[in-house]
């Protein structure tokens, strides 16, 4: 079962949620943004080095605590690696107060009916039996949205619900991600189809099935706040989706009760060249910003 004293810190903790977990195909790029191009890696073990790296240097800074930064998301392989001579995961919470997830899908399925919906995760329950031992405290599996189908939504969110109750039944939190392109013209259609598609699968969990929402910022204001306020609903969580971190907090201030879950907006401005007195300051001015959108709301 969660942790209750990180159940009362997702629950009334003030602040954001860290995305910290980018993957195999991600890694790259975000590496780049880092100011470490592919010529300073020559094999994958090298690069997940360099990102663990950045990911550690990011959590092991006192700025990163639970006082502003409430929970943090993390690769896979993180959650095996160390950070502060202890498990990821045991370092977060003890050191830090930050409560961990881990993501858990394995990437996209083609395009389909206007989604992508999540491949399938092949030994999910060992990997969730790996995630408790651990000390994750919920995990985030996202898949995508990227026009307003009716059906296509509908599928999409009923595949994570799907999954979801098969998280909830290891004793972890599942954060669910159906996460709208906000390139789509007709980006408004597909969010109010989404609010219904999720209260829908929300009506039909049982008390006790509680989990957490990772959505797109919403063209209209406070159009989740049903979702806010469900009964089975932990906590609602925004991506930053594209956004630069400007437009992402601006968005994110004028909805009420949800908070910031940013990987790209979280980490604009970092760099690898940086010493330490600039890195944590300007880690430290971009947590506040978040911070201060998140609670602003």
């Amino acid at each position: 079962m969660p942790n209750q004293s990180q159940v009362e810190q997702i629950l009334k903790g003030a602040g954001f949620i860290a995305a910290l977990d980018q993957s195999g195909g991600s890694t790259p790029k975000a590496l780049r943004l880092y100011g470490i191009d592919e010529g300073a890696y020559a094999s994958e073990d090298e690069m997940y080095d360099l990102i663990h790296a950045m990911r550690s240097r990011i959590a092991e800074a006192p700025e990163f605590s639970g006082d502003k930064v409430i929970g943090a998301i993390l690769f896979e392989k993180t959650m095996d690696r160390e950070m502060g001579g202890k498990p990821s995961g045991t370092y977060l919470w003890e050191d830090s107060r930050v409560v961990p997830f881990l993501k858990v899908d394995k990437g996209l399925a083609d395009a389909a009916d206007g989604v992508q919906l999540m491949k399938p995760i092949d030994g999910l329950d060992a990997l969730l039996k790996r995630a408790v031992a651990a000390e994750m405290f919920g995990t985030k599996m996202r898949s995508v949205i990227g026009e307003a189908s009716k059906s296509g939504i509908a599928a999409n969110v009923a595949q994570q619900f799907e999954i979801g109750k098969q998280i909830l039944a290891a004793g972890l939190v599942p954060i669910i991600e159906p996460e709208i392109t906000i390139s789509m013209d007709n980006k408004a259609d597909a969010e109010a189809m989404l609010l219904d598609a999720i209260g829908a699968e929300l009506d039909a969990l049982k008390p006790g099935e509680d989990v957490m929402l990772k959505l797109t910022l919403p063209e209209t204001a406070n159009q989740y706040k049903a979702l806010v306020d469900h009964d089975r609903v932990m906590r609602v969580v925004a991506l930053s989706g594209g956004y630069d971190r400007a437009e992402a907090n601006a968005r994110l201030a004028k909805n009420a009760g949800v908070v910031a879950s940013f990987s790209r907006a979280l980490t604009e401005g970092l760099s690898a060249s940086q010493d330490d007195a600039t890195f944590r300051a300007q880690l430290a001015d971009t947590i506040d910003s978040i911070y201060r959108a998140s609670i602003s709301g």
